[in-house]
C-alpha cells in the first residue's frame, strides 16, 4: 500500500506561502541556536539548511527560496551567525538547496530517499565549486565535506523521516 503524499507548489500570491515560510524560518532560527550551544555545532551539523530542505521539497520553490534567503539573513542580523564574511556562501548554498529539493520533489512526485540524497549532494557540490571560485581557497571551500558530513547525514535521514511524517499534511 502506497502512502498518499501531498506535495505543493505554492505561489507568491497565496498567504499560505508566507505562513509556511515563516514556520520554516522559525525552525531555521531555532535549530542553529541549539546547535551553537555545542562548540563547532554549526560547522558540524549545518542546521541552517535543514528546514530549507523540508520547505522546498514539501511546499515548492517559492516557500523554499523565502526560507533559504530569509533564514540566514535573520540569523546573521539577530545573532551574528552566520558572520557577514561567510553569509554569501551560505546564501548561495541555501538557495541551491531550495532549487534542488523543489526540483527533485517536482520531478519525482513523491518523497524519495534518493531524491533527497541528490538534492543534498547537488547543493553541496555545486555550492562548494562556487565557493572555491569566489574565495579561491580549496581548503575553505570543502569545509562542509571536511567537517559537515554529520549535518548532511541529518539532512538526508532526518529530512526523509520528517517528510514521511508530514506526507499527508
Amino acid at each position: 500500500m502506497e502512502t498518499t503524499v501531498k506535495l505543493y507548489s505554492l505561489t507568491y500570491k497565496e498567504v499560505k506561502t508566507y505562513l509556511f515560510a515563516l514556520l520554516f524560518i522559525v525552525g531555521n532560527i531555532a535549530l542553529p541556536q541549539l546547535c551553537h550551544l555545542v562548540p563547532g555545532g554549526g560547522l558540524t551539523w549545518l542546521p541552517i539548511y535543514f528546514f530549507t530542505l523540508i520547505a522546498a521539497y514539501k511546499y515548492g520553490l517559492r516557500v523554499g527560496l523565502l526560507t533559504a534567503i530569509l533564514s540566514p539573513l535573520l540569523n546573521s542580523v539577530l545573532f551574528g551567525m552566520p558572520s557577514p564574511a561567510i553569509l554569501p556562501a551560505i546564501l548561495i548554498k541555501s538557495t541551491l538547496l531550495a532549487g534542488a529539493a523543489a526540483y527533485a520533489a517536482h520531478r519525482l512526485q513523491k518523497i524519495s530517499f534518493l531524491g533527497i540524497v541528490a538534492a543534498v549532494l547537488a547543493y553541496q557540490v555545486v555550492g562548494t565549486l562556487i565557493e572555491w571560485a569566489v574565495v579561491r581557497d580549496f581548503f575553505v571551500a570543502v569545509q562542509n565535506f571536511r567537517i559537515g558530513v554529520p549535518g548532511m547525514l541529518v539532512q538526508i535521514f532526518g529530512g526523509y523521516a520528517l517528510l514521511k511524517a508530514i506526507a499527508k499534511i
